[in-house]
């Protein structure tokens, strides 16, 4: 076994979900990826709860989480740009928690679809969306973050 599989396999055998540090650390990341994603995300299906155009509710879901991926890139790469340069930067966003993201993205819309029945964002809607978007990626942001030491912020 070469040393890089030996370091991995330890790793693996001192992997677990009880680190106070590691959660309050993932819960941080996944916070600052839930503003990044929530900014592009509720502005799009809010500029089409607001004007009058009329696309079908799949596809403003497409559209917001495609936003919100978006929003969540750019919001990452600034918070990394002064420790690493952009390019760094936004390797480093996209690379750490585009799957984050993603689960992020289609948890927040899918509590939208299922309790509200189209895309639209009513006050008490949203913070049941916050949260999923929330709870949803963070144990895999601890996992990659204990297993790996791979973090965005």
């Amino acid at each position: 076994m070469n040393h890089s599989a030996i370091k991995t396999k330890q790793r693996n055998l001192q992997f677990h979900w009880h680190c106070k540090h590691t959660w309050k650390k993932s819960g941080k990341n996944t916070f600052w990826c839930l503003l990044g994603c929530s900014i592009g995300d509720f502005g799009t299906i809010l500029f089409f709860q607001l004007s009058s155009i009329v696309w079908p509710t799949l596809h403003i879901m497409i559209l917001a989480i495609v936003n919100g991926i978006i929003t969540s890139l750019i919001l990452e790469t600034i918070i990394l740009f002064n420790q690493m340069g952009f390019k760094k930067a936004f390797q480093t966003a996209i690379g750490m928690s585009f799957l984050s993201m993603i689960a992020m993205e289609i948890s927040m819309n899918t509590v939208d679809w299922l309790v509200v029945g189209s895309a639209k964002l009513i006050w008490w809607v949203i913070p049941l969306m916050l949260i999923a978007g929330f709870l949803i990626p963070w144990p895999y942001n601890y996992w990659r973050l204990k297993k790996y030491q791979l973090s965005c912020h």
